[in-house]
């Protein structure tokens, strides 16, 4: 695919990086002469310097026979109008646009081809706020991602001692749980991926991937984390975006403290939020925290602006009891330093936005893509198509299916019926394939096995 990426910051780059690696034709526009440079010489793709929503710039970009347009610069205004500018003089196919601003994302009707015609809109907070919700509501994950509309979920577990299935083979679950269908699709052990079988034995700190309906997924979760409570008590540091949209999705059904800095944004949050006790403060302060009770906090959520806030306040936090800390991080580099340690959870923004991205990326009707393991590896969610004769998926038992290497398939959901992969379970045409890709690499071959041969038509 021929595809534009108008913004060189942490999400473009990363996008483009991803991109890259995959055989398409990659250019990126920034105003930044020396991170362009930077990326042409890493990445080895076209870079054009100058202001993206210029006509002059985006004909330069090759915006005249692009297949796909990602506006992802720092400004909202500038990735509306440059997908403007590609609609009206281009006749750009399929344009992404970033827009963070509430004061545009609750405006009906105005995402549109007669308005601004953006085809797809990616709101990062709300991805993010999203993201961290659902990790709330499964205590003991580490992340959590739904497909087929949230009827399965993959969740990956950092395997616990004590935990009921750790120091047993992977055959040993479905004797322990028989009234639970459920699959384990990667296990990551010293960041080193293993495929699963039947005897491959889970040992503490292994990262566990595994796919099961939503219904049986908190039953899973237990056995591997040895955690049988919910979460009731969460404590947010940082009101911005991110922070007062989980208060408020929160609020109704856990006891929700926010604690923010400035005194003018804490009169904002207690006027917008009903339940949530909001408190005028700094989160690195020990004073603070004891205050509060921070010993009694089942979660604790570092959600400012700035990485070293949220590493230092997450800490603190934890040092001084509280149960569980998840925090924010926009420096990707600090993620794997500090997940795992005393930091429970981190969660780079960029990752999460990114995860969006690739959906419209794919080739193949591909309807979900989550980039996982700081993008090693992918979970894909693909609708298979045709008939035995033009499909190398429909019509064929799962154990008969030539995957590519380090690709498992981790669950088919045929309308409302979720079917967890065994080797005897046939594919349908339009049927949701829930796969797990451990070697990006092979994305290219698992794309063709969904595409429909020409005898279909």
């Amino acid at each position: 695919m021929k595809i534009i990426i108008l913004g060189a910051g942490q999400v473009g780059g990363t996008l483009a990086e991803h991109l890259a690696h995959e055989e398409n034709d990659i250019t990126v526009v920034d105003t930044n002469g020396a991170r362009l440079r930077e990326l042409h010489t890493r990445l080895d793709i076209r870079t054009v310097q100058g202001v993206a929503s210029y006509p002059a710039v985006l004909r330069q970009a090759g915006c005249e026979d692009a297949d796909l347009m990602i506006a992802v610069t720092n400004s909202d205004e500038v990735n509306m109008i440059a997908c403007q500018v590609a609609y009206t003089l281009f006749r750009t196919p399929t344009k992404i646009a970033r827009v963070r601003s509430s004061a545009y994302l609750t405006r009906k009707g105005l995402f549109a081809h007669e308005a601004v015609p953006i085809d797809v809109l990616i709101s990062p907070e709300q991805v993010v706020t999203d993201h961290i919700r659902r990790m709330i509501q499964y205590p003991g994950a580490l992340q959590v991602l739904e497909f087929a509309g949230g009827l399965v979920q993959l969740v990956a577990i950092k395997a616990v001692f004590g935990g009921a299935l750790v120091g047993q083979d992977l055959s040993f679950l479905r004797r322990h749980l028989p009234n639970v269908d459920t699959r384990v699709a990667a296990i990551y052990r010293q960041n080193r991926p293993l495929i699963p079988r039947g005897d491959t034995i889970i040992e503490a700190d292994d990262e566990v991937f595994f796919i099961a309906a939503r219904r049986d997924l908190r039953t899973v979760t237990n056995e591997l984390s040895r955690r049988h409570e919910d979460f009731s008590r969460v404590i947010i540091a940082g009101g911005g975006n991110i922070g007062e949209r989980l208060a408020e999705h929160l609020e109704h059904d856990y006891q929700v403290k926010i604690i923010e800095r400035d005194l003018e944004r804490c009169a904002q949050l207690s006027e917008r939020l009903d339940r949530t006790v909001v408190l005028h403060g700094t989160a690195t302060s020990k004073r603070v925290l004891e205050e509060e009770n921070i010993e009694g906090c089942d979660i604790f959520c570092a959600l400012t602006n700035d990485d070293e806030v949220n590493i230092m306040s997450s800490l603190l936090a934890k040092r001084m009891g509280a149960s569980n800390v998840l925090t924010l991080i926009n420096n990707a580099a600090y993620v794997d330093l500090v997940q795992g340690g005393e930091i429970d959870i981190a969660i780079s923004p960029q990752q999460a936005t990114i995860s969006s991205l690739l959906t419209h990326v794919r080739r193949g009707d591909i309807v979900n893509v989550h980039s996982l393991r700081r993008g090693a590896a992918e979970a894909i969610e693909a609708v298979a198509h045709g008939d035995a004769h033009s499909s190398r998926v429909v019509g064929r038992a799962i154990g008969a299916i030539d995957l590519p290497k380090g690709t498992t398939i981790g669950a088919v959901v045929r309308g409302e019926e979720v079917l967890i992969a065994h080797d005897d379970v046939v594919v349908e045409s339009g049927d949701h394939v829930i796969l797990f890709v451990i070697d990006k690499r092979r994305l290219r071959e698992v794309e063709r096995l969904f595409q429909v041969g020409l005898s279909f038509f």
